[in-house]
């Protein structure tokens, strides 16, 4: 958020200057060559924060990390699995190395698995279990794990922001996706519960809250969303007929709402959900 959309906002100087301000802070975004990772990441750069890249892929963060580099010089990344708290320790001794602390975690890593989804012509007694455990440990302990290395390096800085992902199939009973919609479901609670303990023990300088984007067209949900030609599939006109705003949502909307709670004009805010969704929550159809 430039100081020039602060204006607009009719906010002072002084407050677009200190409150907002992320200039110096050092952000790690696991799922950092994803679709909305990737895009975090960049904006994040361009406001003046160090950012760290986690993925799974060597060759794609390797792409990703010179791609920034290109133009940003405080990048990083390293590749490995969320899941693998050795390599997440290995990755805080290597950013506590270069740049002394982290700011903020981003979990942004997760996915789906075809397992996890009821298909079409079939019911939820076609659910494949060791699909919805793998759905499932990716998207809440994919979250969970980090978020205990890191929030650890915080609790002991004395601040700290975590900013998990959580989804729209959170709360609604979004057809199919049943894997994807449990583990998001307890993100939201996890996020609530987190906020709470780091709060109470650890003091106010940590925080931790959650985005949940509405529907946007990503790496894991394009062929649910989009034919070939790109035209929307019936899942995607009926995302469309419940979306007040009558379209899918763009990467880089979600960074105001990421900005601001990462940033100190958040401060008192701690165990929310902010919906980015077109209005798609708020609507019952009628």
């Amino acid at each position: 958020m430039n100081k020039e959309r602060i204006k607009n906002f009719g906010l002072g100087e002084k407050m677009g200057n200190e409150l907002f301000n992320i200039s110096g802070r050092v952000v790690l975004i696991t799922g950092g060559t994803g679709v909305l990772g990737g895009s975090m990441a960049e904006y994040l750069l361009d406001e003046g924060a160090k950012v760290v890249l986690l993925g799974q892929t060597e060759a794609k963060v390797e792409s990703k990390v010179e791609q920034l580099k290109k133009k940003y010089p405080d990048v990083m990344g390293f590749a490995g699995n969320v899941l693998d708290k050795d390599f997440l320790e290995q990755v805080m001794g290597s950013i506590v190395k270069t740049w002394g602390k982290l700011d903020v975690l981003i979990n942004a890593a997760g996915g789906n698995m075809p397992g996890a989804v009821i298909g079409e012509g079939q019911t939820i007694f076609d659910l494949k279990m060791d699909d919805f455990r793998k759905v499932s440990e990716l998207n809440l302990d994919g979250s969970v794990v980090p978020s205990l290395v890191f929030g650890k390096l915080m609790a002991d800085q004395g601040h700290g922001c975590i900013l998990n992902i959580s989804s729209m199939a959170a709360t609604r009973a979004l057809t199919r996706v049943v894997g994807y919609s449990v583990s998001k479901a307890a993100i939201d609670n996890f996020t609530k519960w987190m906020a709470t303990e780091l709060a109470l023990k650890f003091g106010e300088g940590l925080r931790v809250n959650a985005i949940a984007p509405g529907f946007f067209i990503s790496n894991q949900n394009r062929n649910l969303l989009l034919n070939e030609d790109g035209s929307y599939t019936e899942r995607g006109k009926t995302i469309i007929a419940n979306t007040p705003m009558k379209r899918f949502g763009k990467a880089d909307e979600l960074h105001g709402a990421v900005h601001w709670l990462i940033s100190d004009a958040a401060s008192f805010v701690t165990g929310t959900i902010i919906p980015i969704d077109g209005g798609f929550n708020a609507f019952s159809g009628v």
